[in-house]
């Protein structure tokens, strides 16, 4: 067990050192693409927005929360109830290893938003996004981004 844990851990620790930044306009792409299947009534100008305040868009990024559970990849998607990271008790609502959450294609970060938009009804969830994103006028988001 132990042996296992460092290794996440180890595994953790260098995905953290090889932070990879989406373009914004190639998340728009992928988002356009999955509108067909519905954003939960969000716009993609809505998800990039949420992207850029949560991680700036960086698949990568894992941050520690006060009560000890961590945010995962692009959005931030929370350990305690949405991924399971084998380092505390979580509900794992999304079905999905943290991990996959950090990594490029971000299909899994996609489908565990949407999860999170079903269950929650909306993106108020994500402080971030209701400080600086909800409410506000967010097609610059998709400016040159020939979709």
């Amino acid at each position: 067990m132990a042996g296992t844990l460092l290794i996440y851990l180890v595994s953790c620790l260098f995905t953290v050192n090889q932070a990879r930044i989406v373009h914004r306009c190639d998340l728009a792409k992928l988002l356009y693409k999955e509108d067909m299947h519905g954003l939960q009534g969000y716009s993609v100008s809505d998800w990039l927005c949420l992207a850029f305040v949560e991680s700036q868009f960086n698949t990568s990024k894992i941050s520690e929360n006060a009560d000890g559970s961590f945010d995962y990849g692009i959005f931030q998607i929370n350990s305690h109830y949405w991924c399971n990271d084998h380092l505390s008790h979580s509900e794992n609502l999304c079905h999905v290893d943290c991990l996959e959450l950090l990594e490029s294609n971000l299909l899994s970060s996609i489908k565990c938003v949407k999860k999170i938009l079903f269950e929650e009804g909306s993106l108020n969830n994500w402080i971030q996004w209701k400080l600086h994103c909800s409410g506000r006028p967010l097609s610059y988001w998709l400016t040159g981004c020939r979709l």
